[in-house]
């Protein structure tokens, strides 16, 4: 569903602490809304998303940072975002993943199966690249304009058109390939339209999501990675909210996705921030009925501003 509103929320998030986290050194100054002082993180190399790891659940924010993988400050932010989706409508499954040591911070609802609404529609992409490269469709300029609308304002006509015209037969092609880009919880929704499966009626989580932004990110071929990674950092307006959160210094890039189903309003934001694309962060957000676009629009952005704005 596509819609262009603009919202602008500020946040204030207070009163949150980590006890026993002691941060190595004194940080540099950031801006005054930052959640607690921090430090310029290098850019390293990358991890693969599969290899072993420290998971964090929301849980367990050890006292003991640096068992934890990630530093007392993002432990501070883990906290403070717990503290602000309390009060807030529905229910947000959040993964945060640190590419360089390959730590991984989860939530309660990481797991909770969500209308996956357009956060798909990268998933095709990189399904219709792989097939286009390996020689088994070749892709048309309109195929390739129709991906470019799928990534930049989400268009659904695109994907509709691109699904239709490479799902085969039975309409199974995309979602055969779908787990083997990670989305390995991803289920196709039966009784809300003719063509089944759809691109539009399908659930998965927020742990499916991070294993797909992280699939793009280290296993799609460096030229079409280049081109995806590109499209994402270039959203139109109507996608610039959820990761875009982070701020303009950690050069985020998303693909979002929003929608009103029979359960309520789902809105969903997947991507990467910082240096070298070092860090992932997925966001499901099902609002239950509890709220609306509005309301979901902004609890995304402020998830994704409380964990990493003033870190770059």
């Amino acid at each position: 569903m596509i819609q262009r509103v603009l919202l602008s929320v500020t946040v204030l998030v207070v009163g949150v602490v980590v006890t026993g986290c002691a941060d190595p050194a004194p940080a540099e100054p950031v801006s005054q809304n930052a959640i607690a002082p921090v430090a310029t993180l290098p850019a390293t190399s990358p991890v693969s998303p599969s290899a072993s790891a420290p998971v964090v659940t929301s849980t367990s924010v050890a006292p003991e940072c640096p068992k934890t993988g990630f530093d007392c400050d993002f432990q501070r932010r883990f906290a403070a975002a717990e503290a602000y989706l309390a009060a807030r409508p529905g229910t947000v499954g959040i993964v945060v993943r640190d590419r360089t040591t390959g730590a991984v911070w989860r939530n309660g609802h990481a797991d909770d199966m969500t209308w996956t609404a357009s956060t798909i529609k990268l998933a095709m992409v990189v399904d219709l690249f792989r097939r286009d490269r390996a020689g088994v469709i070749t892709l048309s300029a309109r195929d390739r304009d129709q991906i470019a609308a799928m990534l930049h304002s989400s268009d659904d006509d695109a994907a509709t058109a691109l699904w239709a015209k490479y799902g085969g037969s039975d309409h199974m092609t995309f979602n055969d390939a779908f787990p083997g880009y990670g989305m390995t919880s991803l289920q196709p929704q039966r009784g809300y339209s003719k063509t089944y499966p759809y691109w539009g009626f399908q659930k998965c989580t927020a742990a499916d999501l991070d294993r797909l932004i992280n699939y793009v990110l280290d296993k799609v071929p460096a030229q079409d990675r280049s081109y995806i990674l590109g499209q994402l950092r270039q959203v139109a307006v109507n996608q610039q909210w959820g990761v875009w959160g982070a701020g303009s210094a950690a050069r985020p890039g998303n693909k979002d996705g929003w929608s009103e189903e029979d359960g309520g309003w789902v809105m969903n934001s997947v991507g990467f921030v910082g240096p070298g694309e070092r860090y992932t962060l997925a966001i499901m957000n099902n609002l239950r009925g509890q709220g609306g676009y509005d309301e979901g629009k902004a609890t995304d952005t402020e998830v994704a501003r409380i964990i990493f704005e003033g870190r770059f």
